[in-house]
């Protein structure tokens, strides 16, 4: 009896979902294809309207009357525009029907002209031909200049992506609608089966577990002894999987503080080499041109033991500085434009080395919030990117100014493009676009510490060619006064 009974019920289902699996996939068929449809006919009457409009336009251009003759002397150039304006096939034809010119005779010839007759008798007409992967329509209306019918306008337009979704949309329905059935008829046996199943749940779980798979969970509503041992079991699962889940956290957090270790002492190392590279520089000048230049020579030792004091600085806050994010530093309204100025100055005897001049072009007053040490190693790091790097006997463009709510900063040098334009990738720590022309000793974190200053004032940098130039922009918000 239980046996029929059970065969009854699985005969019953799937008598009523195949009837409404049927109803379903016509039901949508149909929506489906009427949908396509209204977007056909709104393309193609929006078409209409562009080529009624451009035809009146070149008519009104060339001083033409409405008259057969001027629209077959102008069917040559509006076959072309309309081509290339609406991207779809064109024809041109008399109000005979007589061909005048088209832009691809392969695609209307062979077709069916039933909307090429309609338009001959004066009226708008349209056929899709499609199959399962393809759509096309052919769409002809007659032409009428001042209430003059001067000739008729035939295109055909592709629709294969439209009818290809719809037939992908289609499909997915169709899966959907499986899985239901499938879904439905494995529920109707479980019912059938349900004082085992739990049991064999319970089991294949236990055996997940053994294998080391933790990501299982049983749920039962009863309240017998099987329901009992279910909520005891996920108990325990839950608390191998907090367990588990704190040790890797534990892990995770240990491997990333490691990192960031490393990461400091190697963004230290760079900054240590920044001001070493300014006094090298200016201590070789003063060697090779020794005191006969006195106002040089007083300006390379101001600038010397500048560089020495920040060297010096840099050293002190290496010792005692924090592992705190930049979120902890105390920024000011201070004027990055005195900076950068300041800046280009200092470089542009090292500029003269690589026998390349730098060009500034920096307006007053471009106030932002931030530290003058920060934004100092910002712009020393893009120049000293751009002299190395720059083709030789350039100009390395610098400019900035107020743009909108921000301030923004132009560095533009001459140079050769990256292999694979590489730009989105170039401010990732250690990436170098050509280890051949790498600088020896770097550990390319010159582009990463400009990007962790930039991000640390708020800002946001890209990088780009144009024009056999390397640019880079940087945007920070401008600070206003406060009243």
């Amino acid at each position: 009896m239980l046996r029929t009974i059970k065969g009854k019920f699985i005969i019953g289902f799937l008598l009523i979902f195949s009837l409404s699996f049927l109803v379903l996939n016509q039901t949508v068929k149909k929506i489906i294809w009427s949908s396509n449809e209204e977007i056909v006919t709104s393309d193609l009457v929006e078409l209409k309207k562009n080529s009624i409009v451009y035809v009146n336009q070149a008519f009104l251009i060339n001083h033409y009357k409405s008259n057969e003759l001027y629209f077959g002397d102008m069917a040559d150039e509006m076959a072309d525009n309309l081509h290339r304006s609406t991207g779809s096939d064109v024809s041109v034809y008399n109000v005979n029907g007589a061909l005048l010119s088209s832009s691809n005779k392969k695609v209307f010839s062979g077709k069916s002209d039933d909307d090429l007759k309609q338009a001959i008798k004066g009226k708008t007409a349209y056929h899709i031909s499609n199959d399962r992967n393809k759509a096309e329509v052919f769409f002809s209306y007659p032409v009428v200049v001042d209430g003059t019918k001067v000739g008729i306008l035939r295109f055909s337009k592709d629709f294969n992506l439209l009818y290809k979704q719809s037939g992908e949309i289609l499909d997915i329905v169709f899966y959907i609608a499986l899985a239901i059935f499938v879904a439905a008829f494995l529920f109707s046996y479980i019912l059938s089966r349900h004082i085992t199943i739990p049991l064999v749940k319970l089991t294949e779980a236990t055996s997940q577990v053994k294998k080391g798979k933790l990501d299982v969970d049983i749920h039962f509503r009863r309240k017998d002894e099987i329901g009992q041992l279910a909520i005891n079991f996920n108990d325990m699962i839950n608390r191998i999987r907090e367990q588990i889940s704190t040790i890797e956290r534990d892990r995770d957090r240990l491997k990333e503080l490691n990192e960031q270790e490393k990461r400091f002492f190697d963004n230290m190392t760079h900054e240590l080499k920044t001001p070493l590279t300014s006094i090298q520089g200016y201590a070789e000048i003063i060697k090779e041109k020794g005191e006969s230049d006195q106002k040089f020579f007083d300006k390379g030792m101001n600038h010397i033991v500048e560089e020495s004091r920040r060297l010096h600085n840099l050293v002190i806050k290496l010792l005692e500085v924090s592992r705190e994010t930049s979120k902890d530093l105390q920024f000011d309204r201070i004027d990055a434009g005195e900076i950068l100025k300041d800046v280009c100055e200092s470089m542009k005897f090292r500029a003269e080395r690589y026998k390349k001049r730098i060009s500034c072009d920096i307006e007053e007053g471009l106030y932002v919030h931030g530290q003058v040490n920060r934004l100092r190693q910002l712009f020393i790091n893009l120049l000293d990117n751009a002299i190395k790097y720059s083709l030789s006997h350039s100009e390395i463009i610098i400019k900035a100014g107020i743009v909108g709510e921000k301030v923004l900063f132009t560095f533009k040098n001459p140079s050769a493009p990256f292999e694979n334009n590489q730009y989105s990738e170039i401010f990732q720590p250690f990436y170098s676009v050509n280890q051949k022309i790498k600088e020896e000793g770097s550990v390319g974190l010159g582009l990463s510490i400009v990007k962790t200053i930039v991000d640390e004032h708020g800002g946001t940098i890209k990088m780009f060619y144009k024009e056999n130039h390397t640019v880079i922009h940087i945007e920070i918000a401008y600070a206003k006064v406060e009243k």
